[in-house]
């Protein structure tokens, strides 16, 4: 079988909460209390170590102790797992052919937040949009490019509250609506929703069941008060459904011509990166640009689809849990895993996750198991009366032998092993954000890589 994830273009680029192991060990495990490894409720500034090149801004958690737009509404695990699997599903019937098929291989920075809506993406920034420039708390999200905020008029049953007042375009004097005939309306293909008072209309829906509608324009973006974007497209949206957040919209990082990467190209060349924080911290970063001069990273070849241009793809190779490589062959991993900000729960072929499940439960058969979390997490555990557990070290090996050392945080979510299985081998998997936490995860499109630099936030 085919591979969803097609190589075409191989490019060759170059406060812990864990205690000190010794010796042999600390090559393999991590001991670590109990109790870092839930949110922090303090917010005690970002650590944040971006790329010197480029253009950064803070990021942080939705639900953490520094975002900007904390919700009334916070997940519970089994809400935000069963929402996790409806993006995950999306994903994969956008890969594999319902509706796009084939993965081909292929600086600003802003801090950011995780959120809500859109079933899982989790960060948001704070932006300023329009002239004079108005305050915006946008979600970042790898997985979509149209980038959009809620706009004036938009009555109230059409819109969801939030916690910015709407922007206004009609106030806004470099606002500009697309003209129904113009490049940049065709260029929004199926998202396209026609056109109403000469004006171009956009429509995108979300694979939570979330959508979007309204005008679509441009305007001045200001990422930082030196960093400014002088035409930025977005959809002015004025009627939304299925949202239950107070962001006040979305910022499309995906690899399609909408997005707001593929818009800055001639700035930021074309990459850009990203810092989640662990749930203990409290901000991470984004970046546009930068990714000429950047090092530091273990780099791997990028995929990218076809049909489905939005997402980036890379291809695992290998896993090791406590300094031992499972035996898994690494044909299991031929489909690619799409790297993804809004997948919070990284997903395996099934092959490799039973063998992971398996070598996990061995080295943690210490502590006593716990009920599975929303028929997703099947390895969980009771951590209630031990002051600090010992877990295994869990290292992700990629193409081109780029290796992610998972901190803490990206290898127990819930209390449970935060991995799950694709519903068959062959099936694309996902590297999801929890596994992402505390690496700074660069993608170079134009280089045709994705880079991992660990310890940045």
């Amino acid at each position: 079988m085919a591979s969803p994830l097609l190589p075409l273009l191989v490019v060759l680029l170059g406060g812990c909460c864990c205690s000190i192991v010794h010796g042999a060990d600390a090559q393999r495990y991590l001991v670590v209390a109990p109790s870092s490894l839930k949110p922090s409720e303090i917010c005690s500034g970002p650590k944040v170590t971006p790329s010197k090149n480029g253009a950064t801004l803070p990021l942080a958690h939705r639900h953490g102790p520094c975002s900007p737009a904390i919700s009334k509404e916070k997940p519970s695990l089994e809400e935000m797992l069963r929402l996790d699997q409806q993006r995950a599903a999306y994903i994969h019937a956008k890969v594999s052919g319902n509706g796009t098929k084939e993965l081909q291989q292929s600086a600003v920075t802003i801090p950011t937040s995780p959120g809500f809506s859109l079933g899982t993406a989790e960060y948001v920034v704070t932006v300023g949009v329009g002239t004079p420039a108005v305050s915006q708390v946008m979600i970042i999200d790898t997985g979509s490019d149209v980038s959009w905020v809620q706009c004036a008029p938009c009555p109230a049953r059409s819109c969801y509250s939030q916690k910015d007042k709407l922007f206004d375009p009609a106030k806004s004097a470099t606002y500009a609506a697309f003209s129904c005939g113009s490049a940049q309306c065709a260029q929004l293909g199926g998202e396209g929703n026609g056109c109403l008072n000469s004006q171009c209309q956009y429509f995108v829906t979300y694979g939570d069941g979330s959508a979007t509608k309204g005008t679509y324009g441009s305007d001045t973006l200001s990422l930082t008060s030196s960093d400014v974007v002088k035409s930025f497209q977005f959809g002015c949206s004025h009627r939304a459904a299925g949202f239950v957040d107070q962001v006040d919209g979305l910022m499309g990082l995906g690899g399609d011509a909408e997005s707001l990467v593929s818009h800055t190209a001639a700035t930021y060349g074309k990459a850009f990166s990203y810092c989640l924080p662990r749930p203990s911290s409290s901000a991470g970063f984004l970046t546009l640009g930068a990714a000429g001069g950047a090092a530091g990273y273990a780099r791997t070849p990028m995929a990218r689809s076809r049909n489905a241009p939005t997402f980036y793809g890379v291809f695992l190779q290998a896993i090791t849990v406590a300094g031992t490589r499972l035996d898994v062959p690494a044909s299991i991993f031929s489909a690619g895993s799409v790297v993804d900000s809004g997948t919070v729960i990284t997903r395996l072929p099934p092959t490799a996750y039973r063998a992971l499940r398996a070598a996990f439960r061995k080295e943690m058969k210490a502590y006593p198991s716990a009920a599975p979390a929303a028929n997703l997490l099947d390895t969980c555990f009771n951590f209630n009366g031990f002051s600090t557990i010992t877990v295994p070290k869990i290292a992700l090996t990629f193409s081109r032998g780029a290796v992610m050392d998972l901190d803490i945080s990206g290898i127990l979510y819930g209390g449970c092993l935060a991995f799950a299985p694709t519903g068959k081998d062959g099936d694309t998997g996902i590297l999801g954000n929890v596994q992402q936490r505390t690496f700074e995860v660069l993608y170079d499109i134009s280089g045709g890589s994705v880079g991992f630099r660990p310890g940045a936030c």
